[in-house]
Protein backbone atom coordinates (compact mmCIF):
# COMPACT_ATOMS: atom_id res chain seq x y z
CA UNK A 1 0.00 0.00 0.00
CA UNK A 2 1.16 3.16 -1.20
CA UNK A 3 1.38 6.22 1.43
CA UNK A 4 2.33 9.63 0.41
CA UNK A 5 1.88 11.68 3.71
CA UNK A 6 2.98 12.35 7.31
CA UNK A 7 0.66 13.89 9.82
CA UNK A 8 1.61 17.58 9.35
CA UNK A 9 0.32 16.68 5.02
CA UNK A 10 4.15 16.59 4.41
CA UNK A 11 5.31 14.48 1.18
CA UNK A 12 6.73 10.71 2.72
CA UNK A 13 6.19 8.82 0.18
CA UNK A 14 6.64 5.26 1.71
CA UNK A 15 4.76 1.80 1.87
CA UNK A 16 2.86 -0.44 3.93
CA UNK A 17 3.82 -4.38 3.06
CA UNK A 18 2.25 -7.29 4.16
CA UNK A 19 3.90 -10.45 3.62
CA UNK A 20 2.83 -14.25 4.37
CA UNK A 21 4.32 -16.22 6.24
CA UNK A 22 5.02 -18.51 3.44
CA UNK A 23 4.30 -18.96 -0.12
CA UNK A 24 2.91 -21.19 -3.51
CA UNK A 25 5.34 -23.61 -5.23
CA UNK A 26 4.29 -25.99 -7.39
CA UNK A 27 0.88 -25.11 -6.33
CA UNK A 28 1.40 -26.53 -2.52
CA UNK A 29 1.68 -24.25 0.53
CA UNK A 30 4.88 -23.92 1.50
CA UNK A 31 5.73 -22.64 5.48
CA UNK A 32 8.32 -19.81 6.33
CA UNK A 33 11.31 -21.72 7.42
CA UNK A 34 11.27 -19.73 10.17
CA UNK A 35 8.51 -20.60 12.46
CA UNK A 36 9.19 -19.37 16.01
CA UNK A 37 6.33 -16.42 15.03
CA UNK A 38 9.12 -13.74 16.10
CA UNK A 39 10.19 -13.00 12.71
CA UNK A 40 10.09 -13.92 8.71
CA UNK A 41 13.22 -11.80 8.09
CA UNK A 42 16.12 -10.16 9.86
CA UNK A 43 15.89 -6.39 10.09
CA UNK A 44 19.25 -5.54 9.40
CA UNK A 45 19.34 -8.00 6.31
CA UNK A 46 15.80 -6.58 4.45
CA UNK A 47 17.34 -3.05 4.69
CA UNK A 48 20.68 -3.83 3.03
CA UNK A 49 19.03 -6.71 0.19
CA UNK A 50 15.80 -3.84 -0.33
CA UNK A 51 18.29 -1.17 -1.29
CA UNK A 52 20.24 -3.21 -3.63
CA UNK A 53 17.51 -4.35 -5.32
CA UNK A 54 15.53 -0.57 -5.34
CA UNK A 55 18.62 0.95 -6.89
CA UNK A 56 18.85 -1.80 -9.03
CA UNK A 57 16.05 -1.45 -10.84
CA UNK A 58 16.10 1.98 -10.33
CA UNK A 59 19.16 2.40 -12.90
CA UNK A 60 17.42 -0.37 -15.23
CA UNK A 61 14.55 2.21 -15.76
CA UNK A 62 17.17 4.84 -16.03
CA UNK A 63 18.61 2.63 -18.71
CA UNK A 64 15.51 2.61 -20.90
CA UNK A 65 14.64 6.05 -20.70
CA UNK A 66 11.59 5.48 -18.87
CA UNK A 67 11.86 8.34 -15.87
CA UNK A 68 11.94 11.96 -16.47
CA UNK A 69 15.91 13.28 -15.37
CA UNK A 70 15.73 16.92 -16.40
CA UNK A 71 17.92 19.06 -14.45
CA UNK A 72 19.21 16.18 -12.34
CA UNK A 73 22.97 14.57 -11.65
CA UNK A 74 21.46 11.14 -11.45
CA UNK A 75 24.73 9.37 -10.93
CA UNK A 76 25.51 11.51 -8.41
CA UNK A 77 22.46 11.05 -6.53
CA UNK A 78 22.26 7.27 -7.04
CA UNK A 79 25.14 7.04 -5.25
CA UNK A 80 24.40 9.95 -2.24
CA UNK A 81 21.42 7.13 -1.59
CA UNK A 82 23.42 4.08 -1.76
CA UNK A 83 25.83 5.26 1.10
CA UNK A 84 22.79 6.12 3.46
CA UNK A 85 21.29 3.57 6.07
CA UNK A 86 18.15 2.79 4.46
CA UNK A 87 15.68 2.98 7.20
CA UNK A 88 13.05 -0.45 7.63
CA UNK A 89 10.37 -0.99 9.95
CA UNK A 90 9.52 -4.31 10.36
CA UNK A 91 6.50 -5.67 12.96
CA UNK A 92 5.97 -8.37 14.20
CA UNK A 93 3.69 -11.30 12.75
CA UNK A 94 -0.23 -10.72 13.26
CA UNK A 95 -1.49 -13.05 15.56
CA UNK A 96 -5.14 -13.51 13.67
CA UNK A 97 -7.26 -12.96 10.59
CA UNK A 98 -8.64 -10.11 12.44
CA UNK A 99 -5.36 -8.45 13.37
CA UNK A 100 -4.85 -7.97 9.43
CA UNK A 101 -8.02 -7.05 8.73
CA UNK A 102 -7.92 -4.21 11.43
CA UNK A 103 -4.11 -3.29 10.32
CA UNK A 104 -5.74 -3.07 6.70
CA UNK A 105 -8.96 -0.82 7.99
CA UNK A 106 -6.28 1.56 8.85
CA UNK A 107 -4.64 2.47 5.68
CA UNK A 108 -6.19 1.03 2.69
CA UNK A 109 -8.77 3.61 1.99
CA UNK A 110 -7.65 6.58 3.97
CA UNK A 111 -6.89 10.31 2.52
CA UNK A 112 -4.15 12.43 3.48
CA UNK A 113 -5.51 14.02 6.52
CA UNK A 114 -9.80 13.28 7.46
CA UNK A 115 -12.58 15.52 8.71
CA UNK A 116 -11.76 14.61 12.91
CA UNK A 117 -8.16 15.69 12.69
CA UNK A 118 -9.76 19.66 11.57
CA UNK A 119 -10.24 21.54 14.59
CA UNK A 120 -10.94 24.76 13.13
CA UNK A 121 -11.50 26.68 9.50
CA UNK A 122 -11.69 30.32 9.62
CA UNK A 123 -11.50 32.68 5.84
CA UNK A 124 -8.08 32.63 5.89
CA UNK A 125 -6.59 29.54 7.63
CA UNK A 126 -7.43 26.23 8.98
CA UNK A 127 -6.01 24.72 11.95
CA UNK A 128 -5.64 20.67 12.33
CA UNK A 129 -4.48 17.92 14.99
CA UNK A 130 -1.25 16.05 13.86
CA UNK A 131 1.09 13.85 16.05
CA UNK A 132 4.67 14.73 16.06
CA UNK A 133 6.44 11.77 15.61
CA UNK A 134 10.01 13.17 16.09
CA UNK A 135 8.90 14.41 19.33
CA UNK A 136 7.52 11.45 21.07
CA UNK A 137 4.86 10.72 19.45
CA UNK A 138 3.19 14.47 21.06
CA UNK A 139 -0.30 15.53 20.04
CA UNK A 140 -0.18 18.83 18.75
CA UNK A 141 -2.09 21.51 16.48
CA UNK A 142 -0.71 23.11 13.47
CA UNK A 143 -2.42 25.79 11.97
CA UNK A 144 -1.75 26.72 7.97
CA UNK A 145 -2.85 29.55 5.63
CA UNK A 146 -5.66 27.72 3.20
CA UNK A 147 -3.66 28.18 0.09
CA UNK A 148 -0.35 26.18 2.12
CA UNK A 149 -3.18 23.48 3.21
CA UNK A 150 -4.64 22.74 -0.24
CA UNK A 151 -1.14 22.87 -1.83
CA UNK A 152 -0.22 20.32 1.39
CA UNK A 153 -3.09 18.17 0.16
CA UNK A 154 -2.67 18.55 -3.53
CA UNK A 155 0.64 16.91 -3.13
CA UNK A 156 -1.28 13.41 -2.32
CA UNK A 157 -3.33 12.75 -5.51
CA UNK A 158 -2.01 10.07 -7.39
CA UNK A 159 -1.01 10.59 -10.82
CA UNK A 160 -2.83 9.00 -13.96
CA UNK A 161 -2.25 5.04 -13.62
CA UNK A 162 -1.17 5.26 -10.55
CA UNK A 163 -2.23 2.21 -8.10
CA UNK A 164 -2.83 3.04 -4.47
CA UNK A 165 -2.71 -1.06 -3.33
CA UNK A 166 -0.96 -3.59 -5.47
CA UNK A 167 -1.22 -7.58 -5.08
CA UNK A 168 2.21 -10.13 -5.63
CA UNK A 169 3.13 -13.77 -5.99
CA UNK A 170 0.02 -16.20 -5.70
CA UNK A 171 -2.46 -12.94 -4.42
CA UNK A 172 -1.65 -11.32 -7.77
CA UNK A 173 -4.96 -10.40 -9.42
CA UNK A 174 -4.52 -12.68 -13.09
CA UNK A 175 -6.06 -16.22 -12.38
CA UNK A 176 -6.02 -15.47 -7.87
CA UNK A 177 -8.97 -17.65 -7.62
CA UNK A 178 -8.23 -20.65 -9.65
CA UNK A 179 -4.32 -20.63 -8.16
CA UNK A 180 -5.93 -20.10 -4.35
CA UNK A 181 -8.06 -22.87 -4.99
CA UNK A 182 -5.70 -25.45 -6.49
CA UNK A 183 -3.38 -24.75 -2.65
CA UNK A 184 -6.81 -25.13 -0.56
CA UNK A 185 -7.41 -28.22 -2.22
CA UNK A 186 -3.51 -29.84 -1.44
CA UNK A 187 -4.51 -28.55 2.04
CA UNK A 188 -7.90 -29.94 1.85
CA UNK A 189 -9.64 -27.13 2.26
CA UNK A 190 -12.97 -25.83 0.66
CA UNK A 191 -13.00 -23.81 -2.17
CA UNK A 192 -13.34 -20.39 -2.22
CA UNK A 193 -17.02 -19.19 -1.94
CA UNK A 194 -18.07 -17.06 -5.19
CA UNK A 195 -17.72 -13.56 -5.11
CA UNK A 196 -21.03 -11.90 -4.27
CA UNK A 197 -22.08 -8.87 -6.47
CA UNK A 198 -23.92 -6.36 -5.17
CA UNK A 199 -26.04 -4.10 -7.24
CA UNK A 200 -25.31 -0.35 -7.47
CA UNK A 201 -29.02 0.53 -6.37
CA UNK A 202 -28.23 -1.48 -3.09
CA UNK A 203 -24.63 0.10 -2.34
CA UNK A 204 -26.24 3.63 -2.68
CA UNK A 205 -28.97 2.77 -0.51
CA UNK A 206 -27.41 1.61 2.05
CA UNK A 207 -24.53 4.27 2.01
CA UNK A 208 -26.65 7.20 1.03
CA UNK A 209 -30.60 6.09 2.24
CA UNK A 210 -31.01 6.97 -1.76
CA UNK A 211 -33.51 4.58 -3.57
CA UNK A 212 -32.47 5.17 -7.12
CA UNK A 213 -34.59 2.43 -8.33
CA UNK A 214 -37.45 4.48 -7.09
CA UNK A 215 -39.52 5.75 -10.42
CA UNK A 216 -39.08 9.69 -10.24
CA UNK A 217 -42.16 10.57 -10.69
CA UNK A 218 -44.90 8.56 -8.69
CA UNK A 219 -42.63 7.54 -6.04
CA UNK A 220 -43.83 3.99 -5.95
CA UNK A 221 -42.84 1.98 -8.99
CA UNK A 222 -39.33 0.25 -9.37
CA UNK A 223 -36.59 1.37 -12.72
CA UNK A 224 -35.27 -1.64 -14.04
CA UNK A 225 -32.84 -1.04 -16.42
CA UNK A 226 -33.46 -3.37 -19.41
CA UNK A 227 -30.57 -2.45 -22.20
CA UNK A 228 -28.31 -0.05 -23.20
CA UNK A 229 -28.39 1.48 -26.83
CA UNK A 230 -26.08 3.39 -28.67
CA UNK A 231 -26.89 5.50 -31.87
CA UNK A 232 -25.80 3.07 -34.67
CA UNK A 233 -24.47 0.33 -32.08
CA UNK A 234 -25.58 -2.90 -31.38
CA UNK A 235 -27.81 -3.29 -28.62
CA UNK A 236 -26.19 -4.67 -24.93
CA UNK A 237 -28.94 -6.27 -23.60
CA UNK A 238 -29.18 -6.51 -19.90
CA UNK A 239 -32.28 -9.00 -19.54
CA UNK A 240 -33.96 -11.21 -21.25
CA UNK A 241 -37.07 -8.78 -21.42
CA UNK A 242 -36.10 -7.66 -24.54
CA UNK A 243 -34.18 -9.39 -27.09
CA UNK A 244 -34.44 -7.33 -30.33
CA UNK A 245 -34.88 -3.10 -30.67
CA UNK A 246 -37.01 -2.39 -33.85
CA UNK A 247 -35.33 1.29 -33.85
CA UNK A 248 -32.31 2.68 -32.02
CA UNK A 249 -32.30 6.08 -30.02
CA UNK A 250 -30.93 8.79 -31.60
CA UNK A 251 -30.42 12.74 -31.46
CA UNK A 252 -33.62 12.98 -33.56
CA UNK A 253 -35.90 10.10 -31.82
CA UNK A 254 -35.34 10.38 -27.78
CA UNK A 255 -38.53 8.33 -27.10
CA UNK A 256 -38.07 4.36 -25.33
CA UNK A 257 -37.15 1.73 -26.98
Amino acid sequence: MLHTWGQDLSFHPHLHCIVSGGGVKDKRWVDAKRKNNKFLFPVAAIKKVYKGIFLKKLRMLLTKGQLQTEGLVVEELIQQAGYKNWKVYAKAPFGNVASVVEYLGRYTHKVAITKHRIINITGDSITFKYKDYADGNKRKEMTLPIAEFLRRFELHFLPKRYVKIRHYGFLQNHGKTKRLNAVRATMNLQPLPPKVQVPVAVRMLEQYGHDISLCPKCKQGKLVLIAIVYPGRSVVTLSSAITTIQEPVTPDNKGSP
